[in-house]
């Protein structure tokens, strides 16, 4: 869990909308939607789920290897990026 105050309520707050997400997605499938929709919410949770995979990932990469500024930043933020762009 990341140390940082902020991006731990961050993270708490991504996950909570991916619960509403889930919630409103077996909401949609115990009333019988039709599937566009219901596939449709499916991708958008997945997309979730990858921004919060990418938002732990960042804050423990900042935990570990210090933040991007000073003697290592330049190493920190390839490395940032790098995981950015691997996880769109």
């Amino acid at each position: 869990m990341p140390n940082n105050p902020d991006d731990k309520k961050r993270i708490l707050a991504r996950v909570r909308r991916i619960k509403g997400q889930c919630e409103a997605l077996e909401r949609a499938l115990e009333s019988g939607a039709p599937c566009a929709p219901i596939l449709q919410q499916i991708a958008a949770t997945r997309g979730a789920m990858n921004g919060l995979m990418a938002e732990v990932l960042e804050a423990h990469i900042r935990d570990e290897f210090g933040a991007p500024e000073g003697d290592g930043g330049a190493k920190t933020k390839e490395l940032l990026a790098l995981v950015r762009s691997y996880l769109k």
